[in-house]
């Protein structure tokens, strides 16, 4: 290769013409034979059988052997270790046999001393003039490096997948602690009350994180009990800690005074003198009082609401409507709030529904709009006039429904007089039994 005429400097150093023609020249007097002998990889030429004719010295250098012992006196699986040997006869003879060449074939050296070198094998048949196989020219690359990446490689993936499976393991341990826990913020048992049917479930929208809805049903006296649902805000341990509050003044306050407005008020001042610092926080709750009458078998319900989802009313005769709670507001931000109060009668057939936010703002269709109240009003209306567990179970098909569009706590409960209900329903009222588990549906 000739550079005259090139303008500007030699971009390779080389001072010109003539020291260019110098440098290759010096390079071409390499001899083909030295080449082959001092190549960065293994050469070895074998006859059919496998028997050395030739081999270069940094393959000799690799096995520690002296041309001499090798040469005419060893096969190329002499070269091998055992379980090279056996890949040798089973696999790559045959397909070298057949193709006439074979590449990049990982195998493994056995040393003179003992250490395994392995690498990767390319073999290629030479043939006479008339296609008869002559002798196998193999070429071999030292894989030393390359192994240790890939052992690297493997330690540090058998690695990642330990630490996956005790980051699974701690996970798992604290979701049952969660949930252990979770469990624990809700009544433990619900009382019987004659004449009456109770359902409830509590959906749980995050196993790895603490919710804040709430709900209790106890007694007052022999012939009224109470019953609250609600939702604290925040999530994690402070929003747990503040349900815990929550329910349990709740219940300590209507035993002293079961108004529903003196229970709430009672509530707001616990929680405005223990939060009104730098970390506000607050519910939303829904507190009634139920008194069933004995004559007539129906139950008269008062309630006071405080910033909380209106309760739906479904009827035993079909109809479905919200028990309107207007203006109330959140319980704990301001020093003396007003709640909103109301009334209402169930008669047999009848159902009170109590919700949490979680459904109404659960997000539907490929817009992502919000479920909304009146679209739950509807649903309700079609199971009007059923029992309660009815009611919770149809509410439950429609929470799994929405998929990971329900990225929010949900807590219900449904209080209702069984259809038919006779005035001597209180006759015999059954032991307590369990409450319900969170994501559990619960019938009385």
């Amino acid at each position: 290769m000739s550079h005259a005429g090139q303008d500007g400097p030699d971009p390779y150093g080389t001072g010109g013409d003539s020291t260019t023609d110098a440098a290759f020249a010096a390079l071409l007097e390499d001899s083909a034979e030295e080449l082959y002998d001092s190549a960065p990889c293994g050469y070895v030429s074998t006859l059919m059988d496998g028997t050395i004719a030739k081999i270069n010295a940094t393959l000799l250098d690799w096995l520690g052997l002296a041309r001499e012992a090798v040469v005419g006196r060893m096969r190329f699986t002499d070269l091998l270790t055992v379980g090279g040997k056996l890949y040798h006869e089973t696999h790559f003879a045959p397909l070298l046999r057949m193709q006439g060449e074979i590449n990049g074939i990982a195998l493994e050296l056995r040393r003179a001393d003992g250490p395994r070198i392995p690498v990767l094998v390319s073999s290629t048949v030479k043939y006479g003039s008339e296609g008869e196989p002559l002798l196998i020219r193999t070429t071999l690359f030292d894989a030393r490096d390359r192994r240790a990446y890939e052992e690297e490689l493997l330690r540090r993936q058998q690695e990642a997948e330990e630490a996956r499976k005790r980051a699974e393991a701690d996970r798992a341990r604290l979701q049952e602690a969660l949930a252990a826990l979770q469990q624990s913020l809700l009544p433990t048992v619900l009382p019987d009350i004659p004449g009456l049917e109770v359902a409830t479930y509590y959906h749980t929208a995050s196993p790895d994180r603490l919710g804040g809805d709430f709900y209790d049903l106890f007694a007052l006296d022999g012939k009224r009990w109470a019953f609250f649902l609600g939702d604290v805000s925040g999530k994690g341990p402070r929003a747990a800690a503040l349900t815990s509050l929550t329910r349990y003044t709740l219940r300590a306050a209507a035993l002293h005074d079961p108004d529903p407005v003196a229970t709430l008020a009672t509530l707001n001042t616990v929680l405005h003198e223990r939060y009104s610092g730098g970390d506000p926080r607050y519910c939303t709750a829904i507190f009634g009082v139920l008194e069933p009458d004995p004559n007539t078998g129906e139950v008269a319900v008062r309630i006071a609401s405080g910033g909380h989802p209106p309760a739906l009313v479904l009827r035993a005769d079909g109809t479905c409507d919200f028990l309107p709670t207007p203006g109330g507001l959140l319980v704990g931000i301001l020093p003396d709030p007003r709640f909103a109060t109301a009334t209402t009668t169930l008669a047999p057939g009848d159902n009170l529904l109590l919700y949490t936010d979680g459904i109404t703002e659960a997000r539907t269709g490929p817009d992502r709009a919000l479920y909304g109240d009146d679209a739950l009003r509807a649903f309700a209306a079609r199971h009007s006039g059923s029992s309660p567990h009815t009611v919770i179970q149809a509410l439950t098909g429609l929470l799994d429904s929405f998929g990971d569009g329900l990225d929010d706590d949900t807590a219900l409960l449904a209080l209702g007089v069984p259809a038919g209900a006779s005035p001597d329903a209180s006759a015999a009222a059954p032991a307590p039994a369990p409450a319900p588990a969170p994501s559990t549906p619960f019938q009385r």
